[in-house]
């Protein structure tokens, strides 16, 4: 991340948040407020949502995504 300020989210994968995926999210972080980007995969999978709404996600939660090797978040 550039440091210019917080992130922008797309609006598209943002209203498709609901308020019940940010606390399951926020439920599978750990005590730093992170995940990793394998378990964030598998929740959007298991929730059957693109993995750009699970970011969307993760992002109004306040969640930071780590070890991510595919760049989906």
């Amino acid at each position: 991340m550039s440091g210019n300020g917080p992130k922008k989210l797309d609006p598209r994968w943002a209203e498709q948040v609901t308020p019940e995926m940010i606390e399951a999210v926020k439920a599978k972080a750990d005590e730093d407020g992170k995940i990793t980007c394998p378990v964030l995969r598998k929740f959007a999978e298991d929730s059957g949502v693109p993995n750009k709404v699970a970011g969307a996600a993760a992002d109004l939660g306040g969640v930071r995504v780590h070890n991510c090797d595919l760049g989906c978040f």
